[in-house]
């Protein structure tokens, strides 16, 4: 019996060596589930002793450096079979190339016309650079056109506009009107009639020139070899010459200064509104108010360029006309040479102050005013070419009137 049973045992249990020589196989051969028992009691063994959570973090992280490892081997292999291009170039010569010639007549032409970006179209317009002009042009006034306007359009100043066309404009800028024919000087200067009487040299002194200036200027169409003496220079008097770079004193036919009350007769020249000597009176405080409701300009500014000694106030028609300072009228009526409907106030201190263009007049000669009151209205009578306030103010010379009355107002 104790033969049978250690038989038995050897025959059935695993560390019995006998068994497995003799049967020729390992247990987990003969009996893999036996062996996955084994190792799910392992893992059962390891939950239960909480270590279940680490196994799994350790095997994520295994399988993750796993991963790692294949891609970067692969990386590795792809690069190690790509060829280098350098070294594959067993073609390439060591040493300076030689230089190519290249035979340039058998390169094909090629009509450049259509190749894109190169194309070009014809200029329809050329742009003529301006050159200096001789002769004389004329111009038509437009609606609107200034003396300063004019002489912008023809690269000049303002005053050649005037002193080109005295006939027309008579030195006043208010006399520019739409349709008149200027004439326009090709350079700075004036233009006027030599009429003779004088020697050639002293008129040409006279507008601050030499004579051979004017002679040898293209424009006038002289030729100097029948001059003679140019002092007393051989030409037909009444011809008309444009005297270039040359200058001279404005025609003022405005006002007389120094129209005084002891003294209006002086103004008789300026038409039927001169008045009689007057005594006493009404005497300035030497300080100017505006004489206008409105403190801006409608027209034009004070220009000794331009001959406006004076400032237009903007008016509407109708609108009152104030006493800049307090005196006495001097002049109250028309003026014959441009100012329409005019008033002059003699202040006693040596300043007179003008008003021009009225449509009407509120107070006449020799009456004394204050400063402040109404004499007239805001009209366009005379050289204007709209309601406003043609305002003057004199001591002896006119002067700027901005630089006596107050701060104006923008």
């Amino acid at each position: 019996m104790m033969n049978n049973m250690r038989n038995d045992f050897n025959e059935d249990t695993p560390d019995s060596t006998a068994g497995w020589k003799r049967n020729g196989a390992s247990p987990s051969q003969k009996n893999p589930e036996r062996s996955r028992s084994l190792i799910s009691r392992w893992i059962n063994a390891l939950v239960q002793m909480g270590l279940g959570e680490s196994l799994l973090r350790a095997g994520t992280n295994i399988f993750s450096i796993l991963g790692i490892a294949v891609v970067i081997f692969l990386v590795q292999a792809f690069y190690n079979q790509t060829p280098n291009p350098i070294q594959g170039n067993n073609g390439q010569v060591t040493g300076p190339a030689a230089t190519a010639v290249v035979d340039i007549a058998s390169i094909p032409a090629q009509d450049v016309s259509v190749i894109a970006g190169i194309s070009r179209a014809a200029q329809i317009h050329t742009n003529i650079p301006s050159r200096p002009r001789n002769k004389l042009s004329t111009y038509i006034v437009q609606d609107g056109d200034t003396v300063f306007g004019i002489a912008e359009k023809f690269g000049l100043d303002p005053q050649t506009v005037l002193w080109g066309n005295y006939n027309i404009l008579l030195d006043d800028p208010h006399s520019l009107k739409p349709g008149q024919e200027l004439t326009i000087l090709p350079v700075d200067g004036v233009y006027w009639q030599w009429l003779g009487g004088i020697p050639f040299g002293k008129w040409a002194e006279f507008y601050g020139v030499k004579a051979a200036d004017i002679i040898n200027f293209p424009g006038n169409n002289i030729d100097p070899n029948t001059v003679g003496d140019y002092e007393n220079a051989n030409i037909p008097a009444g011809t008309w010459l444009i005297i270039p770079g040359g200058t001279r004193e404005f025609v003022n036919w405005s006002a007389p200064l120094g129209v005084t009350r002891e003294n209006p007769a002086s103004a008789r020249v300026l038409g039927p509104g001169a008045c009689d000597p007057v005594s006493g009176g009404a005497v300035g405080y030497g300080t100017y108010v505006y004489p206008t409701a409105k403190h801006y300009l409608s027209g034009f500014d004070y220009s000794e360029k331009t001959n406006h000694r004076g400032i237009d106030l903007a008016g509407n028609l109708g609108e009152g006309v104030y006493a800049a300072d307090a005196g006495v009228i001097v002049y109250a009526g028309w003026n014959n040479y441009g100012y329409g409907n005019m008033i002059m106030i003699d202040h006693g201190n040596g300043f007179q102050s003008l008003y021009a263009h009225l449509s009407e007049i509120y107070k006449g000669c020799g009456q004394s005013v204050g400063q402040g009151e109404a004499i007239g209205a805001v009209g366009s009578t005379g050289h204007s070419s709209g309601p406003h306030l043609h305002f003057e103010l004199m001591a002896g010379t006119k002067v700027n009137p901005w630089d006596y009355l107050p701060p104006r107002d923008h």
